[in-house]
């Protein structure tokens, strides 16, 4: 019993003496830092989990929508442009536009070398593109391309072993002119972007362009698109012109005619309905096409019949005598002592290019006496005649829906020099828009009621509701329906047998309407050039009960450019070729046996 006492103790000693023993209170100290800190661990994963799932939520729901999730921009198809009988003037097509993602691609100069010649830049530019941007998801390479230069970039892709993650297409929706350079500046043109930029697309985008929508898609792992249920946005609104496409291209053709028959550095015409206020034809020389609008020159876009001036000459006299006619200053039968051929105003003389005798009222228009002029504005009176000019319409806008319009120039009354009535008298000191002598004319032709012009009738949404009806708009009486007759008679005796104008003359349809010839001011000489002139003819027919009114300028033509011989044939030949393609009968036979007699 002693022995086996004995080794008990002699275990413990053994025990306690052994050095790889751990003692026991040590043993729970060391089991509580491990457990502190497994709990510690479980606490800062527990607090993360709170952090992600209800501090964090809504940042990280986020963060992984815009992993797996895009937006994308959908363009809306431009609204159609009519003639007033839907032809289509411009139109939207579907082109493809191609961009790449940066940073998806390892190997930009080998991509810059092949990609750069189809695409039409160079692999220099390509290459520094594609590594500035590098940290980008995309960014547009070409825009708005052709068929061919589509499967270009699709070959050079798919030899490279690249796919939509690295290079891809878009569809856009194009702009295109099917008439080409018809009505070019009437219509206008929009940029890449389908944003109007001059003409009717500019004046009307908000209401062509549309809306474009922003559509979310879901993604794959890999950027995959997994839904494409939209494909584009909100189309725009239709629109019908005034103008009739096949009474453009008459105009156009003729105008071109002129321009090469006289060496001219620009011509315009101008057709409009004067009843209505409605534009049939508005042309212009030179052109562009604005399929091709980058490659054009600015001037030769510009709508010089809204944005131009140039003083009217003689045309303006038609003016001076319906203002005295309505004074009742005057009856058309009175006579003029013009022999002298010269008369003097203010110390200047104002000379006849040919010299007459006596000539009536009538004759006085008829031959276009700067003399028998000035003695009639006279009469009239600076105050009359500068009301009477300013209620045709002159020094301010016409109102046309179309940008870019000016005013004009005339002076205020009280600016006038002790010469501006006789110089107002023959159509100088004053500057207009062929537009503006237009207008004033279809208010003779129409009985006195000045009209609004105008370039839209309609505005149609793409599911065919009318959104905006343009009607006539008369703006004013200017003057009566019996001085608007008086004046009409006037004006056809100048297209008769010794009037300036015999080469207006239309067979089987009487002709009203005033020649002019103006020197061109040179602003850098300060005086009328005496070789630079612009001839003009605008008239109305038929004389007695108008379809149309039409003026037609011409810029400089070579030699002396009167107005009768270079401006009055393309008026004929225009409205001669119009009432054939609108299917217009001679007038009374009468008529027609008064033009053969005259």
């Amino acid at each position: 019993m002693a022995s086996r006492k004995k080794d008990n103790l002699d275990s413990r000693k053994l025990w306690d003496e052994d050095p790889n023993r751990i003692p026991l209170q040590k043993s729970r100290k060391r089991a509580l830092v491990v457990n502190t800190i497994v709990l510690f661990g479980f606490a800062v994963i527990f607090l993360r989990l709170v952090d992600l799932m209800v501090i964090d939520h809504k940042m990280l729901s986020s963060r992984a929508e815009r992993q797996y999730s895009r937006q994308e921009k959908l363009q809306s198809h431009r609204g159609v442009i009519w003639d007033r009988k839907m032809r289509e003037m411009a139109a939207s097509v579907d082109s493809s536009s191609l961009y790449a993602v940066p940073s998806k691609i390892s190997d930009t100069r080998n991509l810059a070398r092949k990609l750069a010649p189809v695409i039409k830049t160079t692999s220099k530019q390509l290459n520094m593109t594609l590594v500035n941007k590098k940290d980008k998801d995309f960014i547009w390479l070409a825009r708005k391309m052709n068929v061919s230069t589509v499967e270009e970039v699709s070959s050079v892709r798919d030899g490279l072993g690249l796919g939509r993650k690295e290079l891809g297409f878009i569809s856009e929706s194009s702009r295109y002119y099917p008439k080409r350079q018809t009505a070019a500046h009437v219509i206008g043109f929009s940029n890449i972007d389908n944003k109007g930029i001059a003409g009717i697309e500019l004046y009307y985008n908000e209401y062509l362009q549309g809306r474009q929508e922003k559509v979310s898609y879901n993604t794959d792992a890999k950027g995959n698109r997994l839904s494409d249920e939209l494909k584009e946005g909100i189309p725009g609104h239709n629109i019908i012109l005034t103008i009739d496409e096949g009474i453009q291209y008459i105009v156009e053709r003729e105008l071109s005619d002129a321009m090469q028959q006289w060496n001219a550095s620009a011509a315009i015409a101008v057709m409009m309905n004067p009843w209505t206020g409605e534009i049939l034809a508005m042309a212009n020389r030179p052109t562009y096409d604005p399929n091709l609008a980058n490659n054009s020159r600015a001037q030769d876009r510009r709508n010089r019949a809204l944005t131009d001036l140039y003083e009217p000459g003689s045309t303006l006299k038609a003016m001076l005598a319906a203002s005295a006619l309505e004074e009742k200053l005057y009856d058309p039968s009175d006579k003029f002592d013009v022999s002298q051929g010269y008369i003097e105003v203010g110390g200047k003389r104002i000379r006849d290019i040919h010299k007459f005798d006596i000539l009536t009222f009538t004759e006085v228009f008829k031959r276009s006496s700067n003399v028998g002029s000035v003695q009639i504005g006279l009469k009239l009176g600076a105050k009359d005649y500068h009301s009477y000019l300013k209620k045709f319409g002159f020094g301010s806008k016409t109102g046309i829906d179309f940008p870019g319009e000016v005013s004009g120039i005339f002076r205020d009354l009280k600016r006038w020099s002790g010469t501006s009535l006789a110089a107002l008298s023959i159509g100088q000191e004053i500057g207009v828009t062929p537009l503006q002598i237009l207008r004033a004319y279809s208010a003779i032709a129409n009985g006195g009621a000045l009209v609004k012009p105008y370039l839209v009738s309609d505005i149609i949404s793409a599911d065919g509701q009318v959104i905006k009806s343009v009607r006539p708009e008369i703006e004013r009486q200017v003057i009566s329906r019996e001085t608007a007759r008086e004046t009409t008679e006037i004006l056809k005796t100048v297209v008769e047998e010794g009037g300036t104008a015999m080469r207006a003359d239309i067979h089987g349809n009487l002709v009203a309407g005033k020649t002019g010839t103006a020197q061109i001011f040179d602003s850098k000489t300060g005086q009328y050039s005496k070789d630079k002139f612009v001839s003009s003819f605008v008239g109305f027919v038929p004389a007695d009960d108008p379809l149309l009114a039409l003026i037609v300028v011409v810029y400089e033509p070579d030699g002396r450019g009167y107005g009768g011989v270079v401006a009055a044939p393309v008026f004929r030949k225009i409205v001669e070729n119009t009432f054939t393609y609108l299917d217009v009968p001679m007038e009374r036979d009468e008529n027609q046996i008064l033009l053969v007699s005259q």
